[in-house]
């Protein structure tokens, strides 16, 4: 336990930083699927928050109640690859669980903190109540580094301007693979779990992350430039050297911070997408029948929009 929490504390910047002032620790929790003859590997990353008070950044008394739900990621990843392993996943498939609790507290992340990730890259914190996305950089860098993963797809319950973006019955999907966006969509449109796209143009939306003192900063500098977006990116950026180097892997982000309740009730949000999308790697004749084909490019090169 002591080896786990030191290496947590000491490479896991993002996954430490937001919850080291909870009086449970943090933890990333990793479930592995190997089958015999499996060729590709597969990572669901799932942001795991169990309790969000913005931390010093802190909530509104309306805004706070219900944030027993930002784990909903986490959730639906682990519900997820359960079902998957059950129904005779032929790839090797990880869950990589991202788990804190943001609190506030004298060992709390303050604004100005700089905070080393888990790919190596600093982070200037200017609002703690960004903290997903700082788990899921840590996630989907394991992922990439550790994993070996030819697919990494992070799931989350990240930012309100999803529900502003693609409303509360879609969840938004990012992805650096045009490919993988057409199969999500339909994925959605079989499962109901559906997803809409949202733009992928880094070379315009990163620079709001720009920071005089450290790599990026982890909340963006205007609120009205593609924030849904830009919260994505700012996970991606974690998994990939730089925006402009080729990689090998496919990334699909799903902010579903919206179509994870009404009300105040959960509705269990993204296993069937995830088991549909996935379909195609699947032994089960449901899934596979049901599932849209898996892209066979996996670096499947998207247009850049400042050409």
């Amino acid at each position: 336990k002591q080896w786990y929490q030191r290496r947590v504390r000491e490479g896991f910047g993002g996954i430490y930083g937001v919850g080291r002032a909870a009086e449970t620790e943090p933890a990333l929790i990793v479930l592995s699927h190997k089958p015999p003859g499996a060729s590709k590997t597969v990572a669901w990353c799932g942001k795991g928050i169990m309790y969000d008070t913005g931390g010093f950044s802190i909530k509104g008394k309306t805004t706070m109640p219900g944030m027993k739900r930002d784990c909903g990621g986490a959730a639906a990843i682990l519900g997820g690859f359960k079902a998957a392993v059950e129904c005779g996943f032929k790839e090797n498939l990880h869950a990589v669980l991202c788990v804190a609790e943001n609190s506030v507290g004298p060992r709390a992340t303050v604004p100005d903190d700089v905070h080393t990730l888990y790919s190596g890259k600093t982070v200037e914190i200017n609002n703690t109540d960004a903290e997903g996305r700082l788990v899921l950089g840590d996630g989907v860098a394991f992922a990439g580094k550790d994993l070996q993963a030819d697919i990494v797809l992070d799931m989350a319950t990240l930012t309100g301007a999803q529900g502003i973006t693609t409303g509360t019955s879609h969840g938004a999907v990012l992805t650096n693979n045009a490919q993988w966006e057409s199969s999500a969509v339909a994925a959605g449109l079989t499962s109901g779990d559906m997803v809409y796209p949202i733009v992928y143009a880094p070379e315009l939306h990163f620079s709001e992350f720009k920071s005089a003192v450290a790599d990026m900063k982890n909340s963006v500098a205007s609120r009205t430039n593609a924030q849904c977006s830009c919260a994505g990116l700012f996970i991606g950026s974690h998994l990939f050297k730089d925006w402009f180097t080729p990689s090998p892997i496919s990334w699909i982000h799903v902010d579903m911070a919206y179509p994870v309740h009404v009300g105040e009730r959960a509705t269990g949000w993204g296993p069937a997408f995830l088991l549909t999308l996935f379909g195609g790697f699947s032994k089960s004749p449901l899934l596979s029948t049901l599932g849209p084909v898996i892209p066979s490019d996996q670096a499947s090169k998207r247009p850049k929009h400042d050409d």
